[in-house]
């Protein structure tokens, strides 16, 4: 349980892009696959202190970009091997922790061994009601918009806001109230473009492996203070 939390408005759906891992790493003269293990492992921590917490509903990690597959291939290798055991280890967990899990994202370039554990997933946490965790796998803003557009044309229906927004990988997940993003970068890398529309943003320094609880609720102070207006005139 978060400490301090008392009086904080809390954010519906919390984004984060998890960057550093490398960096992380290196600055500890460490091979960058280390930073990628720990990353997962702060990955993992921040899903459960978010079970606990319970008003947020919605979370969306940036695990694996369209634009990851220009890395080189142990790398690659390497990362697909730990989103593999990170979902297969707590796959148990998930259930009980009721989560509903979403693979965000074309998941069909995948080995078949990882892509068959994600739509598993998928399809056995699908009814579940409590966080919904969405993991950006070989995702990409505007691919996201342009495989919504696709099957919004292939029904023959005129685009739209509405109906664009019900088929992104992440739907029916709401736009994204906070936007995380660690490691020093202050920019959004072509993350959930559509959702972000009036997100608000929070920067911090601190490398995705070493973010934790205490990391998690200075983002939630900063967005507390926060007045949101939507272009209005609140």
């Amino acid at each position: 349980m978060l400490k301090g939390k008392k009086n904080l408005k809390f954010p519906n759906h919390v984004a984060f892009i998890m960057d550093g891992n490398r960096r992380w790493a290196t600055r500890r003269g460490l091979n960058k696959m280390i930073g990628h293990k720990q990353g997962a492992i702060a990955l993992k921590n921040i899903i459960k202190v978010l079970v606990n917490l319970k008003e947020i509903k919605f979370a969306s990690f940036f695990a694996f970009s369209t634009e990851n597959w220009n890395r080189e291939q142990k790398e690659i290798d390497y990362i697909f091997d730990l989103a593999y055991n990170l979902v297969e280890e707590n796959e148990e967990i998930f259930k009980k922790d009721n989560i509903k899990f979403v693979a965000m994202g074309d998941v069909s370039r995948f080995p078949d061994k990882l892509k068959n554990l994600l739509v598993r997933m998928m399809d056995e946490t699908k009814t579940n009601t409590g966080l919904v965790v969405n993991l950006g796998m070989n995702y990409g803003g505007r691919d996201d918009i342009v495989h919504a557009a696709n099957l919004v044309a292939e029904n023959g229906e005129k685009i739209t806001i509405e109906n664009l927004k019900a088929n992104l990988y992440s739907a029916p997940a709401p736009d994204i109230d906070l936007l995380v993003r660690t490691s020093g970068e202050e920019r959004i890398s072509n993350f959930m473009l559509f959702q972000l529309a009036y997100s608000e943003l929070y920067f911090t320094k601190t490398c995705w492996p070493a973010f934790n609880e205490k990391q998690l609720m200075k983002a939630l102070r900063e967005y507390s203070k926060r007045n949101r207006t939507f272009g209005g005139n609140k």
